[in-house]
């Protein structure tokens, strides 16, 4: 449906855990590498994930999985590597690390992945990472884009020395450059930047709160506390006193699409090439239909030179 509406790509985040226990009563979350072998097979948009090897995931297993996608949907698939969430990395018993040692961990399951990709057989023997005599013997042509992920300026400065963009999630303006201009000055102007809007669109502007509320006020939580949070009943209780009013400086709540267009202009104006609109309420068809008939085609038009 996203595809006929006129979307040109699609971005999945690798949890094992819901964010809510309403969102596990609505089915929880499935494997992200199976839905996106199906859905890239389903049609001819471009995907990416947002993944955090090195505790969860061995990084060999992490590039075998991404140079097979690359394979098999050449130039149509991309990943966004971070350090991680306790909700989803806790799961294997070893101790989460501090977000320091995250980051290293980090980079040496990056340097592992770009020497697979490149043909190498690695033997690596790092403080967090241990490989022995891997190689992929299923390499495309093309091999996927390997974004940082990045919540905070620091991240985003740390990442522009090693990533090749930077994908980030929507926030006020004046925060939002700030994040611009700390991965320029890490080393990362001139390459490219994605950006995850989280917005909440519906019939009317209370309609779209409140789905917004129900759906994704977990979400708004400091990510210094919410790396750290490990079940879904712990981020319902952190959340609890998250008003529907809280929600304006996460989320962009509003029913009329040329606001939203407004919201998305300003994105591009700061340098973001690759803008992902996440609707954060149930009414996904709605959302999907009305962006595309009245939001896309003026995007559109206006990148066209």
């Amino acid at each position: 449906m996203a595809e006929r509406a006129g979307f040109t790509g699609a971005l999945s985040s690798d949890h094992f855990k819901p964010w809510s226990s309403r969102q596990a009563e609505q089915g929880g979350t499935g494997f992200a590498w199976s839905w996106l072998g199906a859905a890239m097979q389903a049609t001819s948009l471009e995907f990416g994930v947002v993944n955090a090897p090195g505790q969860r995931y061995h990084p060999a297993i992490i590039a075998q999985a991404a140079a097979t996608l690359a394979e098999m949907f050449p130039g149509r698939f991309w990943m966004a590597l971070g350090s991680g969430q306790a909700l989803n990395e806790r799961i294997t018993g070893e101790l989460y690390p501090p977000k320091f040692e995250r980051n290293e961990r980090l980079r040496e399951c990056v340097e592992v992945i770009r020497a697979l990709f490149s043909g190498e057989t690695v033997s690596y023997y790092g403080s967090y990472i241990t490989v022995e005599e891997a190689r992929l013997y299923v390499k495309p042509e093309t091999m996927p884009k390997i974004i940082g992920a990045a919540l905070t300026p620091e991240t985003a400065k740390w990442a522009g020395g090693w990533a090749d963009g930077m994908v980030t999630v929507s926030q006020p303006y004046n925060k939002l450059r700030k994040m611009v201009g700390a991965f320029h000055e890490g080393g990362g102007e001139g390459k490219p930047m994605y950006l995850q809007v989280h917005l909440s669109y519906s019939n009317t502007d209370e309609k779209a709160r409140q789905g917004a509320y129900e759906q994704w006020k977990n979400n708004t939580i400091e990510s210094i506390v919410e790396e750290e949070i490990y079940t879904p009943e712990q981020f319902d209780s952190a959340s609890k006193y998250i008003r529907p009013d809280d929600l304006d400086e996460h989320i962009r709540i509003s029913c009329e699409p040329e606001k939203h267009i407004e919201w998305i202009q300003k994105d591009i104006e700061l340098g973001f090439s690759n803008i992902i609109l996440h609707n954060a309420n149930s009414e996904q068809e709605k959302f999907i239909r009305d962006f595309g008939e009245k939001v896309l085609p003026v995007l559109k038009k206006e990148s066209i030179p």
